[in-house]
């Protein structure tokens, strides 16, 4: 049983990375999603020349454009501020540089217009994602899989997260930008990669298998990434990159596969006898042959299957104004102070309690 909201019509904020986004999301009182606008600036031309994002052009280019963008998304909604119940806003994790961009702009227009705030997690908007078009109740076994995040997380409710296992080095994202980058491909590098991989054969090379000793649901990419990297320095043909990129593909799909078979297994025997939903979001959700495969394994442990749609698999303002809703509708906004943050973990306690990563100046990586 959903619990009780309050109608919420909110503009969300994203800029994390290099999109700048802005959404207008409205959350009925039955929990019924309408996203009436959703804008996306990409920086894809002026982060192509370096082969990856720059994080001060990435930020210099979202206060250019942060305001037209929240302009248009609510032109396109046919909204004024004055229709709004609140402001989301990603406040982290990412690109400091950027979040602040979009943080700060949301706040002034909260305080301009007298509007409650939601300073939003963006791990938290891709883990709502999936309900942006379809009916998903609480709770749900998430894989949230991007460029910078790889992990497998219960999500109970708003804000409520368990992390059940995480990478401990590499993001599946970032492996396959990497790997992309050492065969030549343009930025972005994963499209790419899975473009090419279509033309391979995907048993020709022999690639590693990460922490087979070890029953968890941690991820690993490091090793695969360095041992594509050095295959592609022999490659000459485009038939050999094709080759290799079907067999990096199918590397990460079968990783990502058996780790959220663990994963699946753990959460139904602590969900016997309820429904078993099985989420997987982030940019690499779009990748075919990695949803086929969860799409197979989820079937194949009784789950149901739910992803987002794919304009909402990578970085938008559509999640993040819905996790905002989602709070607000709850009676949790956040003061004008609260902080940027790049580094924001789902599940605080699990990532100081067993970090994946040695904890630094900000705390332990999401």
């Amino acid at each position: 049983m959903s619990p009780a909201r309050t109608a919420q019509t909110i503009l969300g904020l994203e800029t994390s990375c290099d999109e700048t986004a802005a959404a207008v999301v409205r959350l009925a009182g039955d929990g019924a999603v309408q996203v009436l606008s959703s804008v996306v600036a990409s920086q894809i031309a002026r982060h192509a020349p370096f082969g990856g994002v720059v994080p001060e052009i990435a930020a210099r280019a979202h206060v250019e454009v942060i305001e037209a963008i929240a302009e248009r998304a609510l032109a396109e909604a046919a909204l004024s501020y004055a229709e709004l119940t609140g402001i989301a806003a990603t406040a982290g994790p990412g690109l400091v540089g950027g979040v602040m961009v979009g943080l700060s702009f949301g706040k002034a227009a909260a305080l301009a217009r007298g509007l409650p705030l939601a300073a939003v997690n963006h791990l938290e908007g891709h883990a709502v994602s999936a309900r942006l078009a379809a009916r998903l109740d609480y709770p749900f076994l998430l894989l949230l899989v991007s460029g910078g995040h790889c992990q497998l997380l219960e999500v109970a409710g708003v804000g409520a997260c368990r992390r059940l296992g995480s990478t401990i080095d590499d993001a599946a994202g970032e492996a396959f930008d990497k790997i992309a980058k050492t065969l030549g491909l343009p930025y972005p590098g994963g499209p790419a990669l899975e473009r090419l991989a279509k033309a391979g054969d995907a048993q020709r090379f022999a690639l590693p298998r990460a922490l087979l000793d070890r029953k968890d649901c941690d991820f690993s990419f490091s090793g695969l990434k360095t041992a594509a990297a050095r295959l592609a320095e022999g490659l000459s043909s485009e038939a050999d990159r094709a080759d290799l990129a079907a067999a990096v593909q199918a590397a990460i799909a079968r990783q990502l596969a058996e780790r959220s078979d663990r994963a699946m297994a753990l959460y139904a025997r602590e969900h016997a006898g309820r429904d078993l939903r099985f989420v997987v979001a982030g940019g690499v959700a779009a990748n075919e042959t990695v949803r086929r495969r969860l799409t197979e394994g989820a079937a194949a442990r009784g789950f149901i299957f739910a992803a987002p749609p794919l304009e909402y698999c990578t970085d938008n303002a559509a999640m993040i104004a819905l996790a905002g809703a989602e709070r607000l509708a709850q009676g949790l906004s956040d003061p004008l102070h609260a902080p940027a943050r790049p580094r924001w973990p789902l599940d605080a306690a699990a990532a100081l309690a067993s970090p994946t990563h040695v904890p630094g100046r900000k705390g332990a990586k999401a």
